[in-house]
């Protein structure tokens, strides 16, 4: 069975190979509800820096048109703030489909404001992950 990732129609710009990298990592997770996907470079820390960690959250829902499809709820993007010791893992990006909000280390504004960052990161997020490799990658179902 082929994996849907509703990825049309939204308010921001989700590429098909974005869909399909999604689509990919949760294919032997067919049976489940919902799905978790963390993206972890081991190597980051706050001293050395690395590549953000990533978290995608996807929901399965039924669609009389289309059969089922997962729709994406959320990719969160985290960073270090601080220095050392302090240092302290955040929200740097989160675009929140589910509730309609962007949300960055400025503030909080309507998610189609964030429509010209958002093919930006994930251009960049695809070469990470596709491309070099980047990331450990974790799928925890419900």
């Amino acid at each position: 069975m082929t994996i849907k990732i509703k990825h049309q129609d939204l308010c921001l710009p989700i590429s098909p190979m974005f869909a399909l990298h999604l689509a990919d990592l949760i294919s032997e997770h067919e049976a489940a509800s919902a799905v978790t996907i963390n993206f972890r470079d081991p190597n980051y820390s706050a001293e050395s820096g690395g590549f953000h960690p990533v978290e995608v959250r996807l929901e399965k829902e039924a669609n009389a048109d289309h059969g089922d499809q997962w729709r994406i709820c959320y990719i969160t993007d985290f960073s270090f703030v601080g220095v050392g010791y302090i240092a302290e893992l955040t929200k740097e990006l989160d675009f929140d489909f589910d509730n309609g909000i962007f949300q960055h280390l400025m503030g909080v504004t309507t998610l189609e404001q964030a429509s010209e960052i958002h093919p930006i990161w994930e251009q960049n997020f695809l070469a990470y992950s596709l491309g070099i490799k980047a990331y450990d990658v974790v799928v925890t179902t419900e």
